[in-house]
């Protein structure tokens, strides 16, 4: 996860972002963290992240092997775990599930950019 999060530094400086570091650093933790735990999948295949710079929005993607896809549920106040998805749903302006090239899923998340956003 270090390594996620430092390529996302790095893109976000690239492209004037840093003002969502914050916001997209909890976004990739968690849904790296939601594949490590959740996705297992052939130990040839590799958990990895896309970042896109789109006109109004950050793509934040996370792509695994695994079959599940994730599901957001209210969690439970003296639970330890079920609120990545949560937590990721109450900072990105959306996330989804989709399929991807070869077997898994993509997860993602974007976060407006922009004059009028909520996160700028």
């Amino acid at each position: 996860m270090p390594l996620a999060r430092a390529e996302l530094r790095k893109a976000l400086a690239g492209w004037g972002l840093s003002e969502l570091e914050e916001d997209a650093l909890l976004v990739v933790s968690e849904l790296v963290t939601n594949a490590v735990r959740h996705a297992a999948g052939p130990r040839d295949r590799e958990i990895e992240t896309k970042y896109v710079r789109l006109p109004e929005w950050l793509r934040i993607e996370v792509h695994d092997a695994g079959a599940g896809w994730p599901e957001a549920t209210t969690p439970e106040a003296e639970g330890e775990g079920g609120r990545g998805l949560f937590l990721v749903a109450a900072v990105a302006d959306r996330w989804a599930v989709g399929e991807r090239a070869g077997p898994g899923k993509r997860v993602w998340a974007e976060l407006s950019v922009g004059i009028g956003s909520r996160h700028g």
